[in-house]
């Protein structure tokens, strides 16, 4: 027997609408459970909740709210393997790399258990004279999240911790793909101390995000997923009068320079792409050799790709696990299909795999493509799974203006040992987030996440400092406090600083 997923409103499981969908295991592709789906209405019941519990959450005191993201914080670390287990069931990844989503999350939520500093504001004393001014920062009110299937645990930490902690209620729409997190986390807020509809969990489609965009007790949506979802998230709240952060998708290029340590960078340009599948928008996609490096990267990035383990999350030798859905497995195929057949070379084949006792999986295993067009599709498009393609080019410049002419600006990496180039590619390159080195450029908690050009539509980043901004509005106060028998001219002049 299946499990029954169900909305999370005013603390308590709420069946919703009656409409269902089946949660699908990736690696068995066997149903595992049911989803119940909400709509408009089920998104209405949250909002009126979320707003009374919102007027009595701001007057909580830092201190009994930072305590309880502190009892949050042992909580979640506690519950690390019953959280990992569910996204592998659901969404297919390694446990650990599951394991280490829910590390990333946390280190949002460690963030948010020193809120206490970011919330402080400024106070200047007689800017005028006998008059002082000084700023506060306030939380917007009721806030929403609506986050992508390849992190559940992750992407949802880097928005809630910080929009709790500054004093709003929170409804999170997760993704249908893999529920159960959310609902997990849900209840672990709730034996934290939170107090019931701070945190909510709504889930549903498209009919949900809408309703979420539109309803006029909504100040701010905070959103992750593809580019195009991402513009109509923007479009629609912000039409709405509503703060919006919407982080889109992502094409990052890891240039590989003829300096490099090759070995090491196909290690880690191998990690970048074949890890979770591929379905990462942090993940590694492109890589670009530059002059002499080519011959040798390849040579080394097919002996990394061959040596990978294909498998289910659940088995501890398995390094790479399936996609989400059959269709993302055909989407994968068909772009592999398109290439080969515009006349680039297949140099990994991930295409016919077959995981024995697994047959009815979504597996694909590692594919390394070269030899494409700058303008074919595959490499052009997101393919969000663990396809790499190779491209070349003769210089650092060219190099360079390869990566610019993408659409896309979220991260990007170079592997070289020369602090020139290193500097200049920082410097010249126009996107987010930048690893030197480092194949997947996720800033730490307390630096924050987001990326340029169509990865990113909004003015502000995720997590960290310009989370806290994006969940708070500034107050500017301006005080005097005359005396009894002062008295003071009237004057229709505008105020001047005496």
């Amino acid at each position: 027997m299946g499990y029954d997923i169900s909305h999370v409103i005013d603390g308590q499981e709420v069946v919703g609408t009656g409409s269902t969908q089946p949660i699908m295991n990736p690696a068995t592709g066997e149903e595992v459970g049911t989803l119940q789906l909400g709509d408009a209405s089920t998104v209405d019941r949250a909002v009126q909740v979320a707003v009374a519990a919102q007027k009595q959450w701001q007057q909580v005191s830092l201190a009994k709210r930072t305590q309880i993201l502190y009892r949050m914080r042992e909580l979640v670390i506690a519950a690390t393997d019953e959280i990992a287990e569910v996204i592998t069931r659901e969404h297919g990844k390694t446990l650990g790399d599951a394991k280490g989503e829910i590390a990333r999350g946390l280190e949002t939520l460690e963030f948010a258990t020193s809120i206490t500093q970011d919330l402080k504001g400024g106070f200047s004393q007689n800017v005028s004279t006998g008059v002082d001014a000084h700023t506060l920062r306030q939380p917007l009110g009721v806030v929403a999240g609506i986050t992508p299937f390849n992190f559940p645990a992750m992407v949802p930490f880097w928005m809630h911790p910080i929009a709790i902690g500054t004093g709003n209620a929170f409804i999170l729409k997760p993704s249908e793909r893999d529920p159960s997190a959310s609902n997990i986390v849900a209840r672990l807020y709730r034996e934290a101390g939170l107090p019931d509809g701070v945190f909510q969990v709504v889930h549903g489609g498209k009919s949900v995000v809408d309703a979420l965009c539109t309803h006029d007790g909504i100040s701010g949506v905070s959103f992750v997923g593809s580019t195009p979802i991402a513009k109509h998230v923007h479009q629609t709240a912000s039409a709405a009068g509503k703060r919006v952060q919407a982080l889109g998708g992502a094409n990052n290029h890891a240039v590989v320079m003829p300096d490099a340590n090759i070995e090491f960078a196909a290690s880690q340009v191998a990690s970048g792409a074949f890890g979770s599948a591929g379905e990462r928008c942090m993940a590694v996609p492109v890589a670009v050799t530059v002059g002499d490096a080519h011959e040798a990267f390849l040579e080394a990035i097919k002996a990394e790709a061959e040596k990978l383990v294909v498998g289910p999350g659940a088995n501890p030798e398995t390094d790479m696990p399936p996609v989400i859905t059959p269709d993302a497995k055909a989407r994968v195929i068909r772009m592999t299909d398109e290439a080969e057949a515009a006349g680039a070379t297949i140099v990994v084949d991930g295409r016919g795999l077959v995981v024995e006792g697994h047959e009815n999986g979504n597996f694909v295993g590692p594919t390394v493509i070269t030899d494409l067009a700058a303008d074919h599709p595959t490499y052009t498009e997101e393919v969000f799974g663990p396809v790499l393609v190779v491209m070349h080019v003769n210089n650092f410049d060219e190099a360079v203006e390869l990566v610019n002419s993408s659409p896309f600006g979220n991260g990007t990496a170079i592997f070289t040992d020369s602090g020139h180039y290193a500097r200049r590619f920082e410097d010249e390159i126009q996107v987010g987030m930048i690893g030197i080195n480092v194949p997947i450029p996720t800033p730490v908690g307390y630096y924050s996440f987001g990326g340029w050009k169509d990865s990113l539509f909004g003015e502000h980043h995720a997590h960290g400092p310009e989370g806290v901004g994006f969940y708070t509005r500034q107050k500017a106060v301006t005080t005097r406090w005359p005396s009894q028998n002062e008295t003071v001219e009237s004057s229709m002049s505008f105020p001047t600083h005496d």
